[in-house]
């Protein structure tokens, strides 16, 4: 089981909006040295709605390649289709990815038993440990526990990343999917408790500036050790709150072109941090010390 701090990898790319693959490089290579126990590849905040397929993959070899097996690569394969998901997971084992990340199908709505058939298709066809996905507030669909629990017993479905920020989501899950399942928080400001209560990591945007306390809180919480990871996660609780001023990636790929590690390359229809909200970002890196 893969437990820790992870990071959801943005995708750094050129003013024009090209991939940029020496910073995506150093990026992995920062990580590694400040301590993320896993890389999440080309998922929401790595602007997966942004890249074409061959790019998509090609991000995800590249990533896997450069971290040559020294921590866990999870690649977002997730699609409002499931023949592209289908594809984008089978592509994502040949390229080498330790596991799957699968966000439920957005925008098309689907029911539960949708989303059951959905991750069944592709948990049967691709032999890979595969995470379930749920962010409604993108997605504009809700995958229930009840659902969650159908599917946990397929032998590739490893776990979900709960994005709700409802703490008794997780409390829900871990009784209805058993300690086998791994759960982890896709919401920052809600991580700590949610590993308190027995999660097993956080994929998380705040990883991005901050890899080193994160790692350090989710040792500290998932070990149940509540006061050191208070102590650590008040330093990065106003990372937690300012990263989100605008539609993720676009603070957090602001904040690591203010530290240095990248330019300011976005592509449309997602733009560069408005200007009103570049002093109140500025003042939370610097709050937290990493500037």
């Amino acid at each position: 089981m893969i437990t820790g701090s992870l990071v959801a990898l943005v995708t750094p790319m050129l003013d024009d909006g090209a991939l940029d693959w020496k910073r995506l490089h150093d990026l992995v290579e920062f990580h590694i040295k400040e301590g993320t126990d896993g890389i999440v590849a080309v998922g929401t905040t790595g602007e997966s709605a942004t890249l074409n397929v061959n790019e998509h993959c090609d991000v995800i070899r590249s990533v896997v390649k450069q971290v040559n097996g020294r921590v866990p690569v999870i690649a977002g394969t997730g699609a409002n289709s499931t023949h592209e998901a289908l594809q984008l997971t089978k592509n994502a084992k040949e390229l080498g990815a330790d596991a799957c990340l699968l966000v439920t199908p957005y925008y098309n709505k689907p029911t539960q038993e949708g989303l059951y058939l959905h991750y069944k298709t592709i948990a049967d066809a691709v032999d890979i440990p595969q995470i379930l996905y749920n962010v409604p507030g993108r997605t504009a669909v809700d995958m229930l526990p009840e659902t969650v629990a159908r599917l946990a017993g397929h032998k590739n479905i490893a776990g979900i990343k709960e994005a709700t920020g409802i703490l008794e989501r997780g409390t829900q899950i871990r009784e209805l999917c058993g300690e086998d399942f791994a759960i982890y928080s896709g919401d920052d400001g809600t991580g700590m408790e949610l590993m308190l209560q027995g999660a097993n990591g956080v994929i998380s945007v705040t990883n991005n500036i901050a890899p080193r306390l994160m790692h350090e809180m989710c040792v500290a919480a998932i070990a149940g050790d509540r006061a050191t990871a208070e102590q650590i996660n008040s330093k990065l609780d106003i990372l937690h709150q300012k990263l989100f001023v605008e539609a993720n990636p676009i603070p957090v790929k602001w904040a690591l072109a203010e530290m240095g590690h990248m330019g300011h390359g976005i592509r449309l229809p997602l733009t560069r941090l408005s200007e009103e909200f570049e002093p109140v970002l500025r003042d939370a890196l610097a709050q937290a010390a990493l500037i």
